[in-house]
C-alpha cells in the first residue's frame, strides 16, 4: 500500500508540474518578438498575481517623469530595479492624463466621459467609443468598457483610460475598416481569459484592425485596449535593446513593472 501511495503521489506530481510551470513561465515571460497573423510585434507578458505591476505620473517633486530614464532613477533611489515600461495612455501637452489615472487607490484623474460628435476622421482616438480603462490590483487585472467600469466599479488599485478599445468581448471596434490603409505604429494592453496581461508593440505600420486581429485572433485576447499610436508609443524591455525616447517631449502615465 505504501509504495502504492508513493507512485500515487509520484503521479500528481507529474500531472501538476507543467500546470505550475506553465503559471512560471507565464510570470517571467517579459518581452519577446513575435510574429501574429504574419505580422512582426513585440509581446510582453506578464502576471498580475505573481509581477509588481504599477502606474506612474509624476515624481515627488509633482513633475511628470516624462521619460524611462527619469523613471528608473527614481526607482533605484529607492531600491528599486524598473523591468519593464510603456506609455501607458493619452496625455495632454503638460503630460496629465486625458481621462482616469489611479495610482494605489488614489484617483489622481477622473473617468473622462465625454462624446464628441463629427466625423470618425475629425474625432481624436481617444473620443472614438467605445473607449476604455485597463485597471488592475488584488492579483488580477481587467481591460473594460470605460461607461461599465463607471457602473461595476471594479477594485482597482491602478487604472489608466485610454481609447478606442480594440477588442470588446471578442468583437473588433466597429469604426475600425478591414481594408484601411491607414497604417501606424501602434500599441495597446489585453488580458487574456488564463489572466495574462498582454502589452503589444508594432514593429512596422499597422492598421487599428490588423492591430485588433493581433491581440484577439493572434493572443486570444476578448478585451484590448488602444494605448496610442504614431509617434506617442515607446517601451523600455532592456531584453531585447529597447528604451525609447518619447515622441512629443515626454510621456504621460506610464505602465511599469518593477522589482
Amino acid at each position: 500500500m505504501r509504495q502504492r501511495a508513493i507512485w500515487v503521489l509520484a503521479a500528481l506530481v507529474l500531472a501538476v508540474a507543467p500546470v505550475l510551470l506553465g503559471v512560471a513561465r507565464a510570470a517571467a515571460e517579459g518581452c519577446r518578438n513575435r510574429t501574429l497573423l504574419g505580422t512582426p510585434y513585440i509581446v510582453c507578458a506578464f502576471n498580475p498575481a505573481t509581477d509588481d505591476l504599477r502606474l506612474y505620473w509624476r515624481g515627488q517633486d509633482g513633475r511628470p517623469f516624462r521619460t524611462f530614464d527619469a523613471l528608473s532613477r527614481a526607482l533605484q533611489s529607492e531600491g528599486r530595479s524598473l523591468v519593464f515600461a510603456m506609455n501607458g495612455g493619452m496625455y495632454e501637452r503638460d503630460f496629465s492624463p486625458v481621462g482616469l489615472h489611479i495610482e494605489l487607490g488614489n484617483r489622481m484623474s477622473p473617468l473622462n466621459t465625454k462624446t464628441l460628435t463629427g466625423r470618425p476622421s475629425q474625432i481624436p482616438n481617444f473620443y472614438k467609443k467605445p473607449n476604455g480603462v485597463f485597471y488592475w490590483g488584488q492579483g488580477g487585472a481587467g481591460v473594460i468598457e470605460s461607461g461599465r467600469f463607471s457602473a461595476q466599479k471594479p477594485p482597482a488599485a491602478y487604472a489608466t483610460q485610454s481609447g478606442p478599445m480594440l477588442v470588446v468581448e471578442g468583437k473588433i471596434h466597429p469604426a475600425f475598416i478591414e481594408k484601411s490603409t491607414d497604417f501606424k505604429p501602434r500599441n495597446g494592453v489585453g488580458v487574456a481569459p488564463d489572466g495574462t496581461v498582454y502589452f503589444v508593440m508594432t514593429k512596422r505600420r499597422v492598421s487599428f484592425y490588423q492591430f485588433a486581429r493581433a491581440f484577439r485572433d493572434g493572443l486570444g485576447v476578448q478585451n484590448a485596449l488602444f494605448l496610442d499610436g504614431g509617434w506617442a508609443p515607446g517601451i523600455y524591455a532592456p531584453e531585447l535593446g529597447r528604451n525609447d525616447s518619447p515622441g512629443h517631449g515626454g510621456y504621460g502615465p506610464i505602465i511599469a513593472v518593477v522589482e
